[in-house]
Parts: structure tokens; C-alpha cells; sequence
């Protein structure tokens, strides 16, 4: 069943350094990415992003090295490689997150989080966002949120960061709970150049603010 444990060897040190380079803990990697191959961002807003061109490299010599060091059940195994490289990282991050994490750390995100702006009048906006967040740590934890655009609007054009004119945001979630938040307010906008006049973006961005630490999700 095995050729080579060599070429097997290689390609699984090959894939644990493809997973560190964007391995997404304490931050969002992909945030930017407007391309992408597995775990990797092939292009941003910028152009082309050197270094997940070559994870996405070095991820194909990793598979091609692991068909050669089998003999047989050559598709079967990268099948099941694939889902388990797609699958480690966040099976890791909750593990750590429920036994080592503390602060800000322990919050994990769905990225199924979305805000709708309803014009209302001139520089009027009615702004709504709600997402579900996860404290997964043993202790309450506090931080201060605040909204990210999207490079999908256009650089510089302002969407979910409107929401911020109205904080800050002050949040706390229970030990080890989930907790939806909906955040609704009456945005005036005469003083901000470059913003949306209404419309619903999904899958939102945010930082999370903790004193000196940060975390991007």
C-alpha cells in the first residue's frame, strides 16, 4: 500500500507548513482575499498575494508527493486528505479555544453575520447588524466591537464601518455561551464622505478590542 515513506513524510511536513502559514487563529486571514485555493489567498484588492501563491504551490507538490508514496487508493486518499487539511484547523482552534484561550481569544465567529442600511433622508441612514458570537472559555469576557468594510464595496467606500459613528460597542459574554447581537441605530452621515446610500451585506467583518490586544474576525 505504501512506495515511499519518504515522499509521504515530505508531503505531510509540506502540508503542516502550508497550514501555519494562514492558519486563521487569532485572525481572520482570508479577510482580504478576493481569490482563493484552499486555505489560501491568491489575490486581494492589492493584486496577487505572493505568499498564498506559494501555499497553493506547495500544497499541490504535497498531494502530488503523497500519490507517489502510494502504491494504491491513490483518489480515495486525497479525498480524504483534502477534508481533513479543510476540517484541523478549526477542529484545533475550538480545542484550544475550550482549554487554553482566555479573553478575546476564546471568541470564535460563524461568519454568518450580516447589516442592512435603509436609506431615511438625506445623510440619514437606518443601520441593523446582527451576528452570533461564541465565548468558549470557563470566564466572562468583555471587549469592545467594532465594524470592518468590506473590499467588496469598493476601496474606500464606507458600508459596515457607519455603524461605528454610533458606538463603541460594549459587549460581554457568559462563560462557555453563545450570544446573538443586534445592533439597530439612526446613522447621520453629513460629515462622511464616500458612503453607501442603503443595501445588505452578508458574511461581515469586525475587531474585537480588548486593551492592547486585538483580534480581526
Amino acid at each position: 500500500m505504501i512506495r515511499s515513506k519518504v515522499a509521504l513524510i515530505i508531503s505531510a511536513i509540506i502540508l503542516c507548513i502550508c497550514m501555519s502559514l494562514y492558519f486563521p487563529l487569532p485572525n481572520n486571514v482570508m479577510i482580504e482575499a478576493q481569490s482563493t485555493f484552499m486555505s489560501f489567498p491568491i489575490s486581494n484588492h492589492n493584486g496577487y498575494v505572493f505568499l498564498g501563491i506559494l501555499g497553493a504551490i506547495m500544497f499541490i507538490i504535497a498531494m502530488i508527493l503523497l500519490v507517489i508514496g502510494m502504491k494504491k487508493y491513490h483518489l480515495r486518499t486525497l479525498i480524504v486528505v483534502v477534508i481533513v487539511y479543510s476540517l484541523l484547523p478549526n477542529f484545533l482552534i475550538t480545542m484550544y479555544q475550550e482549554t487554553l484561550a482566555s479573553g478575546i481569544t476564546a471568541i470564535s465567529y460563524g461568519s454568518d453575520g450580516n447589516c442592512n442600511f435603509e436609506y431615511v433622508g438625506e445623510d440619514l441612514l437606518d443601520g441593523e447588524c446582527t451576528l452570533v458570537l461564541h465565548n468558549r472559555s470557563n470566564e466572562d469576557v468583555s471587549f469592545e466591537l467594532e465594524f470592518i468594510d468590506s473590499f467588496y464595496t469598493g476601496v474606500g467606500v464606507r458600508m459596515e464601518s457607519l455603524m461605528n459613528l454610533a458606538g463603541p460597542y460594549i459587549v460581554t459574554i457568559e462563560a462557555n455561551q453563545k450570544k446573538p447581537i443586534h445592533i439597530k441605530e439612526l446613522l447621520e452621515l453629513s460629515d462622511v464622505p464616500n458612503h453607501i446610500e442603503g443595501g445588505t451585506s452578508f458574511d461581515i467583518h469586525f475587531k474585537l478590542n480588548d486593551g492592547e490586544e486585538k483580534r480581526i474576525l
